[in-house]
């Protein structure tokens, strides 16, 4: 299993192959968090949060939950993490872009997320 310092270093070189216009207004930065964290609306205990994107008071931030992305991939190879790592990555800037330019309905990541909730309550359905 990576260690959180592995996983800290791989999501910082992913961050930098990022363009920089992509930061603006990012205030809170790129974090890594040790926690595991499972979707509050799961079916059963198989829907982890890898990653978020959150505009509070303090400013925009993007968090990679390490205790997640182990309890989802913890025997996976380093390879496959960092896939992993870059697709949430590139999924929470994709959030933060499209807030900044105000788009939140039609065609958003918004609207494929919720998609994805129909699909994974779709699968649970007895």
């Amino acid at each position: 299993m990576m260690s959180f310092e592995e996983f800290c270093n791989i999501a910082e070189e992913e961050a930098a192959l990022l363009p920089e216009y992509a930061y603006d207004e990012l205030e809170g930065g790129v974090l890594a968090d040790p926690g595991t964290y499972l979707h509050p609306k799961r079916v059963e205990d198989d829907l982890y949060i890898l990653g978020t994107y959150s505009r509070e008071l303090t400013g925009r931030k993007i968090v990679l939950y390490y205790g997640s992305f182990m309890a989802v991939m913890g025997n996976a190879s380093e390879e496959e993490v960092r896939k992993q790592i870059r697709d949430t990555l590139r999924h929470e800037f994709r959030h933060h872009l499209e807030s900044r330019a105000g788009l939140y309905f039609g065609g958003t990541l918004i609207e494929e997320d919720r998609d994805s909730m129909i699909r994974y309550y779709m699968r649970h359905k007895n």
